[in-house]
């Protein structure tokens, strides 16, 4: 599977090379430019689209540098102001230039020439764009752009001091794996404690995104605002009733293994209580995982694992580590998370992570370079469209790379123990996100049933949402407080509303796609490729039945993967 890749920077047929944004007024014109012109001939109508999607991949490009460089330095005020300048000064002129230019090819004549594979799937999203685009929503958009930036702010500010010394919360959560059971309960304590403190800060930066939303969903004539992020999203392959399935499915498919999984936990570890202070810890106390020392030795141990599974892979992320195109390590004024920053211009994205010595913060960077591998082989089709991804599509790269590594993990693991241990704390852990991802997004759907919802209401239906699709055995005595409050810590409930249902369908993808690499390593990594390299250019079902794998989310289908993730712990234990 012998494949070059190319740095070199397509050539600026519309916008010209030496072009940069300065003002709304010097980008203006190439708008003005698209919205006149003559569309007589397909080709004129292809020209147009050609030319659409180099403006755009510009300025995503352009927006995108601004967001990297403000999550890595939240304390920069320069960083800050340019990205909420382009916020507040170019977005609300493009939104209303989209809706024109979307009219504008819908109502052309030689719609029907557009033969080329993937221009359908653009086509229905402008159709869609159309339809719920609404002009006074753009102000409410950029201010809710806006206010969702006091997340990253608030929760990068927040520090706890552990053994004298000052530690960000990503960093503490090493402690947590600790053997001894006081400093667990102290980190705990403290992290949680540190959350607590702003939490009045972030019921009202919620209460402010949710009233708002509902504002928009209403101009636009949607009852609420669930109903109108499934048209903004293009959730044209499953409706909201399928989501109600899959949290019943996973209620009643996935929560009685996290059954067994605690009462197994309480049991090794020897308590009498299993408090949540332990779910992290190794059950036989031994130390924690350290699958790597620095961000730089996470980075050259990934790229030996993504070569090992195939040198194209680990070419991929060796040219980006040359373009520096990675911010790995967890530092105060940097904001918390991990992401993979597509770059649509230069192709090559950007991952920025907060890496601490952790298991998950290995399996993080495996599920971003999937990510940015997907991002590469798609750099090159024709159109922006083709490239923006649904998520649906976007986590089954980053999710089956998580699963498809696993054979070439001895490069993190020279002693086969802890080898064995990663494997089983990983399948263990995809055992336990289906469920936090069934809790998310319920309670999404419930914030956007009951827009007028207080506080107090939030917080009884998050508990009786989170019992749901937790265990039975975890004790919460005494600090049941922070359970009331563990979903503050969420940044798509405050950033990206509705964005997480995506992680539980690709995280069943996923393990489709590592149960065909099992049985056959060439054909599997193939079509995994094969489904990639599609971008969005066919509908979700047709890139999984690409890497040969169904589109499904029922009960029964849960439950045969959940069957065979079951029998691989076996062999692992």
């Amino acid at each position: 599977m012998t494949e070059t890749i190319s740095t070199a920077l397509k050539p600026r047929q519309f916008l010209g090379q030496d072009f940069q944004l300065s003002t709304w007024e010097s980008i203006q014109p190439f708008y003005e430019n698209l919205k006149n012109r003559n569309l007589s001939t397909a080709q004129e109508l292809r020209d147009f689209f050609a030319d659409r999607s180099e403006l755009e991949s510009y300025l995503s490009e352009n927006m995108a540098w601004r967001y990297i460089r403000m999550s890595c330095d939240n304390t920069n005020q320069a960083n800050i102001q340019a990205y909420q300048s382009f916020l507040t000064d170019i977005l609300p002129h493009t939104s209303l230039y989209d809706d024109d230019l979307n009219k504008k090819v819908v109502e052309s004549s030689f719609l029907d020439d557009m033969k080329e594979t993937g221009f359908n799937i653009t086509i229905r999203a402008m159709k869609r764009a159309i339809e719920i685009f609404r002009e006074e929503n753009i102000p409410i958009n950029t201010e809710l752009q806006t206010l969702s930036t006091q997340f990253g702010a608030i929760t990068g500010a927040m520090m706890v001091t552990i053994n004298g010394e000052e530690k960000t919360l990503q960093q503490a959560g090493v402690f947590l794996e600790n053997p001894d059971r006081n400093l667990r309960e102290e980190t705990y304590t403290k992290v949680q404690g540190r959350r607590f403190e702003d939490k009045e800060k972030l019921d009202d930066l919620l209460n402010q995104l949710v009233k708002l939303r509902h504002l928009m969903a209403q101009n636009a004539g949607f009852d609420n605002f669930r109903d109108y992020m499934f048209a903004a999203l293009g959730r044209f392959d499953y409706t909201k009733e399928d989501c109600f399935d899959f949290h019943e499915a996973v209620a009643q498919t996935v929560v009685p293994l996290l059954n067994e999984m605690a009462t197994e936990h309480k049991k090794a570890l020897n308590v009498s209580e299993l408090r949540p202070y332990d779910k992290a810890v190794d059950p036989n106390n031994r130390p924690p995982l350290k699958p790597f020392s620095t961000g730089e030795d996470l980075l050259e141990k990934t790229i030996t694992v993504f070569t090992k599974l195939d040198p194209f892979l680990g070419e991929c992320l060796t040219v980006m580590r040359g373009m520096n195109r990675f911010d790995l390590e967890s530092r105060k004024g940097k904001n918390p998370g991990g992401y993979n920053y597509p770059l649509e211009e230069s192709g090559f994205p950007f991952i920025f992570m907060n890496a601490s010595s952790l298991l998950r913060d290995m399996i993080t960077i495996l599920h971003e370079g999937g990510h940015a591998v997907h991002s590469i082989v798609t750099k090159d089709l024709a159109l922006n469209s083709f490239r923006n991804l649904p998520s649906e599509v976007a986590e089954l790269a980053s999710m089956s790379m998580e699963l498809i590594t696993m054979d070439y993990w001895d490069v993190y693991f020279e002693n086969p123990e802890d080898l064995k241990r990663a494997k089983i704390k990983h399948l263990e852990d995809i055992i336990e996100t289906l469920p936090w991802v069934a809790t998310v997004d319920k309670f999404q759907h419930w914030l956007y049933e009951n827009p007028s919802h207080t506080p107090e209401e939030r917080t009884e239906a998050w508990i009786q949402i989170y019992e749901k699709f937790t265990d039975n055995t975890t004790d919460w005595s005494g600090i049941q407080q922070f359970k009331a409050n563990l979903w503050q810590k969420q940044l798509h409930i405050f950033e990206v509303p509705f964005y997480y249902i995506e992680y539980g369908i690709a995280q069943l993808g996923a393990i489709g796609v590592w149960k065909n690499y099992k049985e056959n390593p060439q054909k599997g990594l193939q079509g995994y490729l094969n489904a990639l390299k599609l971008g969005y250019t066919k509908p979700i079902g047709e890139v999984y039945a690409a890497a040969n794998i169904p589109f499904d989310f029922s009960k029964e289908h849960i439950a045969s993967l959940m069957e065979f993730v079951g029998e691989e712990l076996r062999k692992l234990k």
